[in-house]
């Protein structure tokens, strides 16, 4: 097997970037659901929405790429909480670099999922607002909340 068809089937066969994958593919579907909820399907959001998801999946192929010319362990740079989840659930101890990128954007999706959730209405709102508050601690770059905060004024003034 050469050096390209051992990389397309470690990047292919790697939980992280599945999940990342699974995710992307859920948030896209949630989006979609929210959008024709709302009767707003915007073309320049949606294809900003594209270009980002896009830009996550070619990012986490060429580090994934990167990986595995050079090996590179950053398991060090991740929450102790982070870190202790991956190893106990995913059995995973060493993150290369696309891991890393996977497990940012997986939190960034996953928090932008709850979002769209309860934007179509399910009934995840408190789990979407603690996970929202558990992540401000490592991070500012959140997706926006204002589109919640206005929908809770809507449903305020009914």
């Amino acid at each position: 097997m050469g050096i390209v068809e051992r990389i397309i089937y470690t990047l292919a066969n790697n939980m992280m970037i599945q999940l990342v994958i699974i995710a992307i593919v859920m948030d896209t579907i949630f989006g979609i659901i929210r959008a024709v909820k709302e009767h707003g399907f915007n073309s320049c959001f949606g294809i900003d929405g594209a270009i980002r998801k896009i830009s996550m999946v070619v990012s986490i192929v060429l580090l994934g790429v990167v990986d595995a010319l050079i090996h590179i362990n950053l398991i060090g740079f991740l929450p102790i909480g982070v870190k202790e989840w991956i190893s106990a659930n995913l059995g995973i101890g060493v993150i290369g670099i696309a891991e890393f990128f996977c497990v940012l954007y997986l939190i960034y999706e996953i928090v932008s999922i709850l979002k769209n959730m309860v934007l179509c209405g399910l009934p995840v709102k408190s789990v979407w607002l603690k996970v929202r508050n558990i992540l401000q601690k490592y991070t500012n770059e959140l997706p926006d909340s204002d589109e919640l905060i206005s929908e809770e004024k809507v449903h305020e003034n009914k």
